[in-house]
């Protein structure tokens, strides 16, 4: 029996479903709108918007199916990782399906280019610049929330005193904050574009003229790292390696103060993305890009006699959903293919376990749902330590949400 939990649903799973409902019924009622109003009013230009709108609110519910099914067999035994993934099922489809409009949109636009028709403006204009008000509302409510960025960050301060400070605590994430005889220092690890290093930096009080670092790892393994005086600020000469979990005793004066880095790895953006959420968003975008297109063509026929217009922007509509599809397709369909998710990652992982001298034998990495991963890790090594040992070594991997680790003495 499985001892832990098999939840891979994103952050916002049950929001992002609730907005995607909202969005259906108000597709639905203008869908209902329009066709009963074509009706109506004699308006076959309202029936085919309304008809348009069908398969709208359609790829809609699609992606609220998915929520809902992911979310309600979330514990499913059947599932053996869970329901995550059905997102990004649900997301290839509405993919596959936005190909294939653009296809057919591409196909009437060429047709209507080399056989123009006849186009009433005073109904097709009125209607498109309607549908593109639908579309920026829903776009706006399916957005709402906005994604979850996680930013890199090496934790909390906790700061131990040895010698004549004060015990501080401080929760500014990079930047730490240490109490000394002459004034507050901040120390932090600095990688804004450059290789990451030591920077401390006086809050109140001055500078100090020297100070000097030794990191402490949870393997025991000590380093020292001098600080060079630069403008307004102290930098260490050496860069720090990987990873950036460590206590550091920072001596200045003569007194020393220890400060504890705890990295985290996140997923990264792209990781943590939810595709359904993503797709339902691509339809709406795609939707509302043709209708300006439309719009755009239809005004420029009308004013200038431009027949060729409408056909063109349909043609550039045409392409602009192709791309928002190809992307789609490409990054759901490695995800259902379980293609590792992030290299650095990856890399990232093979840098922490090789860093004792121990190898990786064999390492699989991927997606379980947004912000959810996977990972099979086969350590060949010559010590004498178990699963456990590796399982602290990767917990600062907050994105790996299902570890397996296969020791192998060497």
């Amino acid at each position: 029996m499985s001892t832990h939990s098999h939840v891979f649903l994103g952050d916002g799973h049950e929001a992002n479903e609730r907005r995607t409902w909202t969005v259906i019924w108000i597709c639905g009622a203008m869908m209902l709108l329009e066709i009963v109003g074509g009706v109506w009013f004699g308006s076959i230009a309202l029936v085919a918007d309304g008809m348009h709108m069908s398969t709208h609110a359609g790829a809609l519910l699609l992606a609220a199916l998915a929520y809902s099914f992911a979310r309600k067999h979330a514990n499913d035994p059947r599932f053996s990782f869970g329901t995550g993934k059905l997102g990004d099922l649900a997301g290839f489809t509405s993919a596959v399906i936005l190909a294939m409009i653009s296809l057919l949109i591409g196909y009437e636009a060429i047709s209507r280019l080399f056989s123009p028709v006849t186009i009433h403006f005073a109904e097709a204009i009125p209607i498109a610049c309607l549908g593109l008000g639908v579309n920026i509302v829903s776009a706006w409510l399916l957005s709402g929330g906005g994604d979850h960025h996680h930013g890199h960050h090496h934790g909390h301060s906790h700061g131990h005193n040895h010698g004549h400070g004060h015990e501080h605590h401080d929760d500014h994430g990079e930047q730490q904050m240490v109490a000394t005889a002459q004034g507050m220092l901040a120390i932090e690890i600095f990688e804004d574009g450059v290789p990451p290093k030591f920077r401390l930096t006086a809050q109140s009080g001055p500078l100090p003229l020297e100070a000097s670092i030794e990191t402490l790892r949870a393997d025991g393994s000590r380093a020292i790292f001098t600080l060079a005086n630069h403008a307004g600020y102290l930098e260490s000469v050496q860069e720090i390696p990987e990873p950036h979990g460590f206590s550091a005793l920072l001596r200045v004066a003569g007194d020393e103060y220890t400060v504890v880095f705890e990295e985290h790895e996140h997923a990264t953006d792209k990781m943590g993305r939810d595709n359904n959420m993503r797709a339902a968003v691509v339809h709406v975008m795609a939707d509302a890009a043709v209708s300006v297109l439309v719009i755009l063509g239809l005004v420029l026929a009308k004013l200038f006699g431009w027949l060729w217009m409408d056909p063109l922007a349909g043609i550039v509509g045409a392409l602009v959903i192709a791309s928002w599809a190809f992307g789609l397709i490409r990054d759901t369909g490695g995800i259902l293919l379980d293609m590792t998710p992030d290299a650095d990652m990856a890399s990232k992982i093979r840098q922490t376990i090789e860093g004792e001298g121990d190898s990786i034998t064999d390492l699989h990495l991927w997606r379980l749902g947004p912000g959810h991963l996977g990972a099979i890790v086969c350590v060949g090594t010559q010590a004498a330590h178990g699963p456990e040992h590796y399982r602290a070594k990767l917990a600062r991997f907050k994105a790996l949400s299902h570890l397996t680790v296969e020791v192998r003495q060497a």
